[in-house]
């Protein structure tokens, strides 16, 4: 099935561009001055679909300017390796290369970093996109492993993450606490067995949280050559670890769950009893019997699991049962108590819709995009002065197959279904990917 992701707009885009003339179409806020960016895998040259994991393809970020109402440039730039590097007939020069890169892109101590799962350091891009070098928390990060999902603290800018690493952390992974001047804190090594894919992790008031589910490293992939040698476990018993955030290894509170996967959480709580309540996109199995890609073995449902640390138990409640994937909520609410979630609607041949998720009162408003188009992640930026928790804008990238391009799309986040405020067009297609940030000017605090 490895075709499937290397076909459509699954397909790899083949050159960098930069385009300064861009067609808005309705009125962009003033307010949003900085840059729209979105990471994503965009492999170079030929592919071994034997062994092609949509995972594991050469990083690519692609990035809007918006200023004072207008779209001043898009960009779209490989993130350097040694292997794009050597593709691209380019010079190393001076810099440090870093690994594939591909998974996010965020905003932390006025730098821009893109990240990848599984390890490798951060490394550093300048504003126009450009490869600086692996930057490693300016020589904070020993280990040199990090995460594409670090979680914000909205009270202190500070970053926490839960980081695991192909070949190097065989029997634990490590919470890694960064602060917002982009230095590591504190590290702790968390004993796990058979080295789990951790994909995200949750942050509440007093804890991390840590997803041990049933997708592990396989020596039997590692044997067929796959590039991504991770799937489905069903001996590997699933549990959520609450670590204490001053906490250590000996503290982790763990609870089994049923058999499932989560890569990615929308948000996370305590609630007034002391419980930890995690809201997440759920899998029945992953990596089971398409080994190439997440979407050929179930299709994820937006469940509430409600933890009590006292007893160790855990209940689940189904929230939607409808695909979705790609969850976000405003980011000062992360953490915290909350309302409001964002997701992207999955369907057969692609992502349809985005979702509107109110957990008070049940309702989901499903924002069709309409035949041929396709939605990216939903980004929440806040509006200057919001006193609501949904008074802000939604980011989205959206390809349209009609024009074989893509375009941004900033939705009143307060009413959804109405029509966007205005959509950038964009020059070339952008691929399916996966994580981004709205990176203000002028900001020098964490945007992730």
């Amino acid at each position: 099935m490895a075709d499937r992701y290397l076909t459509d707009n699954f397909a790899p885009v083949d050159r960098e561009i930069t385009e300064t003339e861009l067609e808005v179409i309705g009125a962009l806020p003033a307010e949003l001055n900085g840059r729209y960016l979105r990471n994503g895998p965009n492999p170079l040259g030929s592919v071994d679909q034997a062994t092609h994991h949509w995972f594991t393809g050469a990083g690519m970020v692609h990035g809007v300017r918006l200023e004072d109402g207008r779209a001043r440039w898009y960009r779209n730039r490989w993130v350097r390796s040694a292997e794009v590097v050597a593709a691209l007939g380019e010079s190393v020069g001076e810099r440090r290369l870093g690994g594939v890169n591909n998974t996010h892109v965020i905003g932390l101590a006025g730098r821009t970093w893109a990240l990848v799962e599984a390890g490798a350091p951060p490394v550093e891009l300048g504003y126009e996109l450009d490869t600086v070098g692996v930057n490693d928390f300016f020589g904070t990060l020993t280990d040199q492993a990090f995460t594409a999902h670090p979680k914000i603290d909205p009270d202190t800018g500070d970053l926490h993450a839960i980081a695991y690493h192909w070949p190097d952390f065989m029997d634990h992974v490590q919470y890694v606490h960064v602060g917002k001047d982009g230095r590591v804190r504190r590290t702790v090594n968390v004993p796990v067995k058979g080295m789990p894919m951790i994909h995200d992790m949750s942050l509440t008031a007093n804890y991390v949280v840590v997803y041990d589910l049933p997708v592990t490293i396989s020596f039997d992939l590692i044997g067929a050559g796959m590039r991504f040698p991770f799937g489905w476990n069903a001996e590997h018993v699933p549990r959520v670890g609450l670590l204490p955030r001053a906490g250590g290894a000996a503290d982790v509170i763990w609870c089994e769950v049923e058999p499932c996967y989560v890569f990615h959480p929308m948000n996370a709580f305590e609630d007034a009893t002391g419980n930890v309540v995690l809201d997440v996109c759920r899998y029945e199995r992953m990596f089971q019997r398409d080994v190439h890609g997440p979407f050929g073995d179930s299709r994820a449902t937006l469940d509430r699991w409600t933890i009590d640390p006292r007893s160790r138990r855990v209940s689940e409640q189904r929230i939607d049962d409808r695909a979705q994937e790609f969850p976000r909520c405003n980011p000062h609410y992360n953490s915290k108590p909350y309302r409001f979630g964002y997701s992207v609607a999955v369907g057969e041949d692609g992502f349809p819709g985005i979702n509107k998720v109110d957990l008070a009162s049940g309702v989901i408003e499903r924002v069709d995009l309409g035949p041929g188009r396709h939605a990216g992640e939903p980004y929440f930026v806040p509006r200057q002065g919001a006193r609501d928790e949904d008074d802000g804008y939604l980011l989205c990238l959206v390809y349209d197959a009609g024009r074989a391009a893509s375009e941004l799309m900033v939705v009143d986040a307060r009413a959804p279904l109405e029509a966007p405020l205005a959509r950038v067009l964009l020059p070339a297609r952008v691929p399916y990917g996966f994580h981004g940030s709205w990176i203000p000017d002028g900001f020098d605090g964490p945007s992730v």
